[in-house]
């Protein structure tokens, strides 16, 4: 059973040590967990989230997969046990399953009686996880918080321990990081970039500034003033545009790309909750959006990519829309309470941007009555105003440590060393700011979808950091990769993969008594394609 978290003034006792600790709650994190304790290693998730699961169980149901082919092990099981959730008939509670069909799944043919389904929604994601779990009698202590000030004890390169807020203290031989902020790793003092690198760090074409970069619908096809009073600088600039040069082109900064939270919405009226008007509400913050409008845009509805029961998992698209752009530049680094804040400023623009949309009547009139029939879905996030509960930190901290992953790898320019799983979605940035052009009208810049060269494989030297700095912990989130890089291997399944090829490097480590660094490759690679992992297509 999941163990409570005790009380706060618990002394360091056997009861918080373990072989391994998780620190986070992410996909990653749980699936790491689940590999450790199949594995017969004693494992205790520290998660900071009450909510297992990360964004896959926060509203990131439309999954970004690319080659399906190379999701395997304990990822793929996952997906398989969604699979089985939704053939079961008290499964489709609003919609008939068989008006649904079979979207996002996977053919016989691939998955034989592991059959797949990659659509789901928020709340069979994360009972998925609690199942998990349950099943291997994992324990979980959630909301602890690491103390990120003095909680990471290091004695000669290795973590002894770490402490959080609450006072406790957990004791392990290995530890894995798999938030999405990278803050175990950042305490222990592994080295990590923030940021765009420019495109000569490692060789790149892709990295750095993108400015006059056109890959997406995501920017102003149409000219549109950045001016309160339109074509005069003089009034001041609309909401949320940079007034700052948006630097040159290729360069490096410490920038990163937009959040969101992706939306579980829904159009049946039985499950609908209209879109709640925020108390600072401010109609001048779309303003941009309503000028947009102006210019004959119609495809507002584009990303709401429909989930089973009548729901929706609603991604940014567009050059205005849920990425809050430019507001999350403090994010990685910031202290929780600032983070919170962060958070809290985008909650309240991405509410008050569908609460604009559906009621402001300078919105077109078939979009507006469009809108007005969705609304917040009934039944998720209970607990929290039918609102997700994870943000979507598409970026934030990234190790440099014993290899980096760059675009070079994934075009296949140069090969990979030593894969422990693989990836293959777009090299995919969204937008990194929102920027006045010389000509005087707006544009945004750092949206980008470069194709990879077919699947690629994943260094295992990505998730260990230099052994100098530690070599008793491993990061499956905050990888080392550049930015441009990391925006393929940031999708969900990826992260999965990770866990699970962290933990088993990890149960080596323990078993041999050595650094993670120096496990045998060839041991590992044995380990992981009995456990069903995919290293290679070839």
């Amino acid at each position: 059973m999941i163990n409570a978290c005790s009380d706060a003034n618990d002394e360091i006792s056997d009861g918080n040590t373990a072989d391994l600790i998780i620190y986070g709650g992410t996909s990653s994190a749980i699936i790491a967990a689940v590999e450790a304790a199949e594995s017969g290693k004693s494992v205790i998730v520290v998660s900071p989230d009450l909510h297992l699961g990360g964004l896959t169980s926060g509203g990131l149901g439309w999954t970004d997969t690319g080659n399906k082919a190379v999701i395997g092990g304990l990822a793929r099981h996952f997906y398989h046990r969604v699979y089985q959730h939704y053939n079961k008939e008290e499964a489709w509670k609003w919609q008939p399953k068989s008006e649904y069909g079979n979207k996002g799944q996977g053919t016989p043919a691939i998955d034989g009686e592991n059959r797949t389904m990659w659509i789901f929604e928020p709340h069979v994601a994360e009972q998925i996880y609690e199942d998990l779990i349950l099943e291997h009698k994992i324990r979980v202590d959630r909301d602890e918080w690491l103390d990120r000030e003095s909680g990471v004890k290091v004695d000669n390169g290795r973590i002894q321990s770490i402490t959080t807020l609450s006072g406790k203290t957990y004791i392990g031989k290995m530890f894995i990081d798999a938030t999405y902020e990278g803050d175990l790793m950042a305490t222990a003092g592994v080295s990590y970039h923030v940021g765009r690198e420019g495109r000569d760090v490692y060789g790149e074409e892709w990295n750095g500034v993108q400015t006059g970069v056109l890959h997406h619908d995501h920017w102003f096809k149409s000219d549109i003033s950045p001016y309160v009073i339109p074509g005069d600088p003089s009034s001041g600039l609309l909401p949320k545009i940079s007034a700052e040069d948006p630097g040159e082109k290729h360069s490096g900064d410490n920038k990163i790309q937009a959040y969101c939270f992706r939306t579980c919405m829904t159009n049946h009226e039985a499950n609908r909750m209209p879109f709640p008007k925020p108390d600072n509400y401010d109609p001048f913050q779309y303003e941009l959006l309503a000028r947009m409008f102006e210019t004959g845009r119609k495809d507002w509805f584009r990303k709401f990519d429909p989930l089973p029961n009548y729901k929706t998992d609603t991604n940014n698209h567009g050059p205005f829309s849920s990425d809050n752009i430019g507001m999350n530049y403090d994010y990685p680094e910031a202290s929780y309470e600032d983070r919170k804040a962060i958070i809290k400023e985008h909650e309240d623009y991405q509410k008050g941007l569908l609460y604009f949309v559906a009621n402001d009547e300078r919105v077109p009139e078939d979009i507006r009555s469009e809108m007005q029939k969705w609304g917040l879905s009934k039944d998720e996030f209970k607990d929290n105003g039918h609102w997700p509960h994870q943000i979507y930190v598409r970026e934030a901290r990234r190790m440099i440590g014993e290899y980096v992953m760059t675009e070079n790898e994934l075009l296949k320019r140069k090969p990979t060393p030593q894969s422990i799983g693989m990836g293959s979605y777009t090299m995919d940035s969204h937008n990194v700011q929102r920027y006045v052009k010389s000509d005087g009208f707006v544009q945004n810049e750092g949206d980008i979808g470069v194709k990879t060269d077919g699947p690629y494989e994943i260094a295992f030297g990505s998730l260990v950091p230099k052994k100098e700095e530690c070599e008793n912990l491993l990061v499956s989130v905050c990888v080392s990769s550049s930015h441009i890089a990391f925006g393929s291997i940031r999708m969900e399944p990826v992260f999965m993969i990770l866990g699970q090829s962290a933990a088993a490097a990890a149960v080596m480590a323990i078993d041999e008594g050595i650094a993670v660094q120096d496990v045998e490759y060839d041991k590992l690679r044995s380990e992981l394609e009995a456990k069903g992992q995919i290293l290679t297509l070839n």
